[in-house]
């Protein structure tokens, strides 16, 4: 279990423990007023956490305190996993960028594209070049997802099953077939959405390593950074470390719980969702994230396990929309875990590009993502 132990004062990096503080007062208000049921936070400088807290319950109904090694559903927070394993994949010369998707998924060389009509009637067009792997990590494959609502393919997402999940009884191998049936939103290259793109992704991993997708992040990814509480699910002993899941009750404006989309996360998935199916703790994201920073790197405190060469974390960390586009002006108008303006988007995660259009007191070159479940 990774801990989240403070290892340094903040004034040591240059930060002010007055200030960190205020970030408590403020989101224990959250709590306060019911909007929140409990929230865990930690905060790190040159590889030194200077500040860790909680706040609230992990579970309102059985008055589970909220703990440091609480397991939270990151949801898309998954999806750096999954674009960080694709990429060690394709250091080793296992894939390519630019190769078709339909090299590992035979079913995609034959996609439609959504041209106009409604969902009963659609008129299809051919793809004017195939969907490539780094269509995939950027999110302008055409992918889409059923619950955005937004366009008639959202609505064809649905009708065949794609809305908050995947159908069930499905694995991954399945789910990809069924999803290169239904049209794309948009050629390929040609915008950015938010959608399935890393989950058909994490089957482009599986047939590229010869293994499941669990099975590479585990042996690849978490057993080296220490991530031992990160997984597809969270096993019997460790179920009473899981937080309830909750969402905003739009009458009361109070923390609900949504005990079916919930236990999802309680037992083994059928289909392995390399875009938003796995849990974890804070720490050990805290292990990841750092990892990123040092370029590609695990702690030496660790072992010092090299995933990613340095040069490799800058290319994923670049803005790979076409013209240097912000998402605003590539993408389509639509829920992500980020704002869109003044970001970019590259290889599994968004960019800040600009911190005045974003309206956002970071860094250009700040990159990250978030969960549907308010994790960030």
């Amino acid at each position: 279990m990774a801990d989240l132990k403070v290892t340094a004062e903040p004034r040591s990096v240059g930060l002010s423990a007055e200030r960190l503080a205020k970030l408590d007062k403020y989101l224990a208000g959250y709590v306060d007023s019911g909007r929140l049921a409990g929230w865990s936070m930690a905060v790190a400088r040159h590889g030194q956490v200077v500040h860790s807290s909680v706040c609230g319950l992990a579970d309102l109904e059985a008055g589970k305190k909220m703990e440091s090694d609480t397991i939270f559903r990151i949801y898309s927070m998954t999806k750096p996993l999954t674009s960080v394993a694709a990429m060690m994949l394709w250091e080793e010369g296992r894939l390519q960028l630019t190769d078709p998707v339909s090299r590992f998924i035979p079913s995609f060389g034959d996609v439609k594209v959504f041209k106009r009509g409604s969902s009963t009637a659609p008129i299809f067009e051919g793809l004017t070049e195939p969907m490539r792997v780094w269509h995939l990590l950027t999110h302008t494959s055409g992918l889409t997802y059923g619950f955005l609502m937004s366009h008639v393919v959202d609505e064809m997402y649905r009708k065949a099953g794609f809305e908050w999940g995947m159908p069930k009884g499905k694995n991954l191998a399945e789910v990809c077939d069924l999803l290169a049936e239904l049209p794309l939103l948009f050629q390929p290259g040609s915008e950015w959405n938010y959608g399935v793109s890393t989950d058909v992704l994490g089957r482009v991993v599986e047939v590229a390593s010869g293994i499941s997708l669990d099975a590479f992040i585990d042996e690849r990814i978490c057993k080296p950074l220490g991530m031992d509480d990160t997984s597809f699910y969270a096993p019997t002993e460790k179920l009473d470390r899981v937080a309830q899941l909750y969402a905003r009750n739009p009458a009361t404006k109070q923390a609900m719980p949504l005990k079916a989309a919930a236990a999802a996360a309680l037992q083994p998935p059928d289909c392995l969702m390399g875009g938003g199916g796995m849990v974890g703790t804070i720490g050990d994201y805290m292990r990841f994230a750092d990892m990123l920073r040092r370029g590609g790197v695990a702690d030496p405190t660790l072992g010092g396990a090299r995933l990613l060469s340095p040069r490799t974390v800058t290319y994923m960390t670049t803005n790979h929309l076409p013209g240097n586009a912000d998402l605003s002006e590539f993408g389509r108008p639509i829920f992500s875990e980020t704002t869109q303006e003044g970001f970019g988007f590259g290889l599994g995660f968004a960019v800040l590009m600009d911190p005045a259009r974003a309206k956002t007191a970071g860094s250009t070159g700040d990159f990250g993502w978030g969960g549907a479940a308010s994790t960030t």
